[in-house]
Order: C-alpha cells, then sequence, then structure tokens
C-alpha cells in the first residue's frame, strides 16, 4: 500500500466504501498523537477478545494478522490481560461513539489513519477521544503499585485498546 492507492472495503459492516491513502502507513501523524502500539502490535497482544477485524483481512495488510489473536466469537481469554473488555457495538451507536465513515468506532479509524487516510474533521474527533481516554493511566498510576500488572487489568486492557502504555 502506498500514497494514492485507493482502498475498496466490502465486509460485513460496510461495502462499496472507498478510500485514498494520503500518507505513508504509520507517519506523518498529527501533532500530539502519539499512539504506543501500531495496529499489528495491539491485534498480536490480544485486544477486543479476539473478535473485532477478523473480516477485514481484505482492507487491512496481511502481515497484522500474522500471530493476531483473533476467534470467530469473542473470547476474553484473548486479551492481553485476560479479562472481558467490549460492549457491543450497539451501545456504542448510542451513546453517539461511532463517528464518521468507521462504522466499527474508534480502532477502525486507527487502522485507516496507520494506513494513511485522512478526514480532517473526523481525524480531529478520534485524536481528541484518544487523547482523553489517557486519564485512566492516571487511575492506574494513582491506585497500583508500580510493576503490579494485576491491579485494574480492565483499565489496562482499555488501555492498550487505545493504543496507550498499559505497562505503566
Amino acid at each position: 500500500m502506498a500514497i494514492g492507492d485507493i482502498i475498496e472495503v466490502n465486509d460485513y459492516y460496510q461495502t462499496d466504501y472507498y478510500y485514498r491513502l494520503e500518507a505513508p502507513a504509520g507517519k506523518n501523524f498529527a501533532d500530539g498523537f502519539t499512539p504506543h502500539f501500531t495496529p499489528k502490535e495491539m491485534l498480536k497482544l490480544g485486544v477486543f477478545e479476539g473478535k473485532y477485524c477478523n473480516d477485514c483481512i481484505n482492507e487491512l495488510p496481511k502481515s497484522w494478522f500474522t500471530g493476531a489473536k483473533i476467534s470467530e466469537t469473542p473470547d476474553p481469554a484473548l486479551n492481553h490481560f485476560g479479562v472481558k473488555s467490549r460492549q457491543p457495538l450497539s451501545v456504542w451507536r448510542d451513546k453517539g461513539w461511532i463517528y464518521g465513515p468507521d462504522p466499527r468506532g474508534w480502532f477502525q479509524w486507527y487502522c485507516r489513519y496507520y494506513l494513511g487516510r485522512r478526514i480532517e474533521d473526523v481525524d480531529a474527533k478520534q485524536i481528541k477521544r484518544w487523547r482523553a481516554f489517557s486519564r485512566h493511566a492516571g487511575q492506574i498510576r494513582a491506585n497500583c503499585e508500580p510493576g503490579d500488572q494485576f491491579c485494574r487489568p480492565r483499565q489496562r486492557q482499555g488501555l492498550l485498546q487505545w493504543s496507550h502504555d498499559p505497562f505503566i
């Protein structure tokens, strides 16, 4: 995939959606947007109970799925911290957390942004949400002993799923 490529999406949640790559993969992120993990690293560590983008193999680089923890049914044991970590997409829709052309939410947006898609208003909103999620790191720092990876595993899993460092 390279700048100028058109990506066609035909999966369970979207059909006949196209976007153009406008930046090199993993580069030229907005100022202050410094995710801790790449989407590939997140999938390998274990996010969203293995049930998130397993039907997106034609859109996303195949290499992202090498070693990824993917399942046909949600399995909390596949999450890095082994805890239930996600709400149904219907909850996300009801709360108004789905923006623009990304019907699966933040991680789908991040995957597409990482690949090089840019949509200024959607990007600004999602980056603002990413920044706000960092508050969970403060809760871990305030309530856990340094190095205690078993303290607050749900918040740690959440940080991982938002590409923040959960190993603080």
